[in-house]
């Protein structure tokens, strides 16, 4: 049961007391509890109990208070003041907040109390700026005016506006609409965040950047994580970075000497240096006598300040013993082209394992030799050392020949162990003024990986000799150069071509890097390592090099001049 401090009544319900408070107390018309003065206004009344009955105040059993508060369970006590701290301490668990004049005293609001908020609202005359009225609507907001809660600010002389979501009574339109716009802000705080709050908290920022870095705390995974924690993963990772490139360059450094190494580009010297480490190593294990070293060493300068070849690891007539078995009865074959006269050159010791391309260069050059129109014209009757060789290459780069594969060698070869192809051979050629080809079988063309394309192409070159309108005999001579056979890590040289009675070919292969012996007895053995049927050669990619004539002055020069753009002719 609720009873009213005003006038003693008794209610049930808060919610009737507060219809009871402003209906009867506050826009009825007043009249004193003390005497017969009524139909007055609330300051006339006030004014009227101070000046006419003071004394009575402190003891009427149901005091006028200078605050309407809520009702509480407990009465005031008889004969004790309504200003007491007593009274003023029940009239602090107040949640109807009523504005009176701004002499009357305020009662503060009651810190432990956990219910509604309340608040004392200045009962200031009304002020003539909106502002001002805005800036009252807001204050009563954030003192605690709710829906739910029945307040009031009065404006004496002015018409009464209640809000439509809640109890509040204003006296001024633009404090009601103030007051109401609140409202909606509550039920739709979206529409009324302001610009630089958090969309993941209640946190407020002072700017976009600020907003910024707060939101990406609530994004990062490790909570807390400042922003030096930020740049110190960023300069880990760059750390990391560097250290990974410079591993990559380590190892791509690495690689790159081991090729140097093994194409003979790592500068440890070239034909040379590595016969005389050979005859060192003789000396010292007892096979060599030093009388023989220095004897050995001396014919090696020889011939390298002379230029031509010591012909210590040369076999003269290779295709003269081979026409030879092929005449004799135990050959079982239908027909076989033969190059012209071609000598054998072998490795060795100071080129074994890298001088293939130039040992193959000296065959082709000796058959050259013998064979017009390429003897009249090539200025080279000797066949050149190595070392020549290499020099030879070097003059033809300095004439213009073959530019991008010159920068490959970085222009130089003397004194390297630099491996050559079929790329150098056509360098040397074209500068010596003999045209040729070369021809790329860039990928297998028969089962299993092998190039009958290839063999088809041999059969092709050595029958152009022939003449068509007669039966071929069974071994045919022809004036026709070898063929400079190119794969990867290895060169040789195709000398002719045999066909079965079945139909099947075999290539005639020399190889620089296996002696040859002439005798009946040995070419008869030598055979199976010079006939190389297609499961022979399985290699992905084969070239050859043919060589087509001799070139005049006009032709060497569009030679040079296309050689900037060399390709090879692929097949198919």
């Amino acid at each position: 049961m609720l009873t009213c401090e005003v006038c003693g009544e008794e209610l049930l319900l808060e919610e009737d007391m507060k219809t009871h408070l402003l209906l009867v107390h506050l826009e009825a018309d007043l009249h004193c509890p003390l005497c017969f003065l009524s139909a007055v206004s609330y300051d006339q009344l006030h004014a009227h109990m101070s000046t006419a009955h003071p004394e009575e105040q402190h003891n009427h059993p149901k005091p006028l208070n200078s605050t309407f508060a809520r009702t509480s369970t407990s009465k005031v006590p008889m004969g004790q003041p309504a200003g007491t701290p007593a009274e003023k301490e029940k009239s602090i668990r107040a949640s109807t907040l009523v504005n009176l004049k701004p002499q009357e005293q305020e009662i503060p609001p009651d810190p432990e109390h956990a219910g509604p908020l309340s608040a004392t609202l200045s009962a200031e005359e009304p002020e003539t700026s909106q502002e001002s009225d805005r800036n009252q609507a807001r204050q009563l907001w954030s003192s605690g005016g709710r829906p739910g809660t029945f307040q009031m600010l009065e404006h004496s002389g002015e018409p009464n506006l209640s809000c439509p979501m809640c109890a509040l009574v204003c006296t001024s339109p633009l404090v009601l609409q103030e007051h109401v716009e609140l409202h909606l802000e509550e039920q739709h705080p979206e529409k009324g965040r302001r610009p630089w709050e958090c969309p993941m908290c209640s946190a407020e920022c002072a700017d976009s950047a600020a907003l910024q870095e707060h939101v990406e705390l609530h994004l990062d995974p490790c909570t807390g994580r400042s922003s030096s924690d930020l740049s110190l993963a960023v300069q880990l990772q760059q750390e990391e970075e560097q250290h990974r490139r410079r591993e990559e360059a380590r190892q791509e450094a690495e690689h790159f000497k081991k090729l140097q190494r093994r194409y003979g580009l790592d500068g440890s010297g070239g034909y040379r240096r590595q016969m005389e480490r050979t005859m060192e190593r003789e000396v010292s294990r007892g096979r060599l006598a030093p009388a023989d070293f220095h004897r050995k060493k001396a014919d090696l300068m020889e011939s390298l300040t002379s230029g031509v070849d010591d012909g210590r690891s040369r076999t003269c007539g290779a295709v003269d013993a081979l026409t030879e078995y092929y005449r004799t009865p135990a050959c079982d074959c239908a027909h076989v082209w033969l190059c012209s006269d071609t000598d054998h050159f072998g490795a060795s010791a100071g080129d074994k394992g890298w001088g293939c391309g130039y040992r193959n260069f000296q065959m082709l050059l000796s058959s050259l030799h013998r064979t017009e129109p390429y003897a009249s014209s090539l200025q080279e009757k000797a066949v050149p050392s190595i070392p020549q060789v290499q020099r030879m290459i070097e003059e033809a780069w300095k004439a213009g020949v073959d530019p991008q594969g010159a920068s490959h060698f970085n222009h130089r070869l003397q004194g390297t162990r630099a491996w050559i192809g079929a790329t150098e051979i056509y360098v040397l050629l074209t500068w010596l003024g003999v045209r040729a080809r070369i021809i790329d079988f860039h990928q297998p063309t028969g089962p299993g990986d092998t190039h009958p394309r290839l063999f088809d192409w041999v059969r092709q070159y050595f029958l152009q000799s022939s003449q068509s309108n007669r039966l071929p005999p069974k071994v045919i001579r022809t004036s026709l150069p070898p063929l400079y056979l190119q794969h990867q890590g290895h060169s040789r040289l195709v000398v002719g071509v045999e066909q079965r009675k079945s139909g099947a070919l075999a290539l005639l292969v020399m190889d620089p890097g296996s002696k040859l012996s002439l005798s009946t007895d040995a070419v008869s053995v030598a055979i199976r390592h010079i006939r190389k049927f297609p499961s022979s050669l399985k290699h992905k990619q084969y070239q050859l090099l043919a060589v087509q004539g001799v070139l005049s002055a006009e032709d060497k020069q569009a030679a040079v001049f296309n050689s900037r753009t060399l390709c090879a002719e692929k097949i198919p």
